[in-house]
């Protein structure tokens, strides 16, 4: 293998380093919605989107849309989340709602299929250098660096340890903004994450089950 080997190696390491995602933490209270209006005196705002990176395409991939929700209680009562509230479409149908666990194991990042970058333990760096020897004559001389052992291990450990955390990040989210079985109160605003069984966009409001 001649030098311009190691410009290949460098090129799939930063390929590589590049298949873990990070997450940024979500904050519904702070985002800009898109109004779905009042109706039976509950107000919505929502936000599609909200994702990025691996978690996104996953949204894509497995039809889930993770929403952001701001809703306002203008009626005289408590009501429930997925109770006595119903997310529908504008179209008037109801949307699938998906529990957190759901949502996380439909979105989350496997770190263990990162594993396989330690196919890349067995590579050597070689390097071929010209010398004289005591008859003026040129040598070659090569050099072998076991560049794998570092290479393959830490590409492989540092996507793991980045998808794990930005697993345990997701997860967080979606337990501390979890609406379904909330109670909101007479006249509370909360916001909130919801997660629904949808490949589209489709405008949303809410309705009050009776």
């Amino acid at each position: 293998m001649k030098n311009t080997s190691l410009l290949r190696i460098i090129a799939v390491s930063i390929i590589f380093s590049g298949c873990a995602s990070g997450y940024k933490t979500l904050m519904p209270e702070q985002m800009s919605y898109l109004s779905g209006g009042a109706k039976d005196g509950i107000s919505i705002d929502y936000k599609y989107g909200v994702l990025d990176k691996k978690y996104a395409k996953k949204e894509a991939k497995n039809f889930v849309k993770l929403v952001s929700v701001k809703l306002i209680n203008q009626t005289d009562k408590d009501l429930v989340f997925g109770q006595n509230i119903k997310l529908r479409y504008s179209g008037g149908s109801e949307a699938t709602l998906m529990n957190m666990d759901e949502v996380y194991r439909s979105l989350r990042q496997h770190p263990a299929t990162y594993l396989w970058y330690l196919a890349l333990t067995p590579l050597n760096l070689y390097v071929n250098k010209s010398e004289s020897n005591s008859s003026g004559y040129s040598q070659s001389k090569t050099s072998t660096t076991p560049i794998g052992l570092i290479l393959g291990p830490g590409i492989a450990g540092g996507n793991m340890i980045a998808a794990s955390n930005a697993n345990k990040k997701f997860r967080a989210d979606l337990e501390m903004y979890n609406l379904i079985g909330r109670s909101i109160k007479k006249g509370e605003t909360v916001y909130g994450l919801v997660g629904i069984r949808s490949g589209t966009y489709e405008a949303l409001n809410a309705t009050i089950n009776p």
